[in-house]
């Protein structure tokens, strides 16, 4: 096994990227964009630098599998329902509004970048993965592509999965960056936080500094993996007994929201310290997942598909965008709604808390739930019509 491959090597890599990355995101220049982006972007500098991997392995799948849900699981269990009542209904909108921007997009898209030998009649099938994937998530793509069987032709398949990677990438950059931009371009006043919101979010940030203590660490090690079992084990039980197919990620979030309802666990500190180091453990892998190489080796076909991501993520975003604007719901709104639709639930909640908008990390997650069912019905929608 070469070393670049061994897990404790991956592992000690990660750990150094998200040390040089909280060391970078403390200078007075990058104080603003905060320690979420620097993670990706180094992860990327050190994946195509070769000194991690850029392709999936088990350390990555164990973060993916496990480690990310483990720190929404605790990240959730500091949340007041209450912040529901004004941030729900517009990130809900706003996600909406932007799934229907990434439609949008892939048709206009569809008239630049027209079809050609090249996509060697996988066309169709490439439109409705890029719709999937950009308004829910990775597993819209994967699930389409199952059914076209792009997954059979291995350089259409790897270059996809590259230009969705190097995209998505991007656009945390983008919807990072934006919201600070154009906050002091056209200033908005944020959305007044629900009654109780701002105290939690007090507690939050205190609960981040907070030092983890022995007994601290142990119990929510030991709950966040009781609780990731639980879940694993009820949305099986409901299948089977019930025929009631509901995602792993909605009964991991129901049964996070329910405890977080138990006063005793608001008085341990830690949770929200430990499900941060987590996430961006997370995000260095996305990061790692933008790899230039495998997208520069197949040349022109990786130029069409780069552009045609490119199309329909700028569309999606002047959508999504330009409708929070007008309706006065803010940047940071419609820059989570968006990652929502173009990363996922996990990377819109890093987000919200990349912002401190901690009344927006339960919406930030459902939207993201909502968006891998409504997804892969776009998907195969826009597949067919093609």
């Amino acid at each position: 096994m070469e070393i670049i491959e061994s897990p404790l090597y991956i592992v000690s890599a990660l750990a150094l990227i998200l040390l040089l990355s909280h060391w970078i995101s403390n200078r007075p220049f990058f104080k603003a964009f905060g320690i979420a982006l620097m993670v990706i972007l180094v992860g990327a500098l050190f994946s195509n630098s070769g000194l991690i991997p850029s392709a999936a392995n088990p350390v990555y799948d164990t973060i993916f599998e496990i480690v990310a849900p483990a720190a929404l699981f605790l990240l959730l269990l500091d949340v007041n329902l209450m912040q529901l009542k004004k941030t729900g209904v517009p990130i809900l909108l706003l996600f909406v509004v932007g799934s229907l921007g990434t439609v949008a997009g892939v048709f206009i898209a569809s008239q630049i970048v027209s079809d050609g030998p090249l996509f060697q009649g996988m066309y169709n099938a490439l439109a409705g993965m890029f719709t999937g994937t950009y308004t829910g998530g990775s597993i819209n793509f994967n699930a389409v592509a199952l059914h076209y069987e792009v997954m059979d032709n291995g350089l259409l398949y790897t270059a996809a999965v590259a230009a969705d990677n190097v995209l998505t990438t991007i656009w945390f950059f983008v919807t990072i960056t934006l919201p600070v931009l154009l906050q002091r371009i056209l200033p908005y006043k944020k959305l007044a936080a629900p009654d109780g919101a701002e105290s939690a979010v007090k507690v939050t940030q205190d609960d981040e500094r907070a030092q983890l203590d022995i007994g601290n660490l142990s119990f929510w090690v030991a709950l966040s993996g009781g609780g990731l079992l639980l879940a694993s084990w009820l949305t099986e039980l409901l299948e089977t007994a019930l025929g009631l197919k509901i995602p792993f990620m909605i009964t991991l979030t129901t049964l996070a929201l329910l405890l977080a309802q138990i006063p005793a666990l608001h008085r341990l500190k830690g949770n929200m310290f430990l499900g941060s180091w987590a996430i961006y453990l997370f995000l260095a892998v996305v990061g790692a997942f933008c790899d230039i190489g495998a997208l520069a080796s197949a040349g022109q076909l990786a130029v069409l598909l780069l552009l045609f991501v490119l199309i329909t993520v700028v569309v999606h975003g002047l959508i999504v965008f330009g409708f929070s604007y007008l309706a006065g719901y803010g940047w940071e709104l419609a820059a989570i709604a968006s990652q929502a639709n173009v990363g996922g639930g996990t990377t819109a909640m890093a987000l919200a808390k990349n912002f401190k908008r901690d009344e927006l990390i339960l919406p930030a997650i459902i939207i993201g739930s909502f968006g891998n069912a409504l997804g892969t019905y776009l998907g195969f929608m826009v597949a067919g019509y093609l």
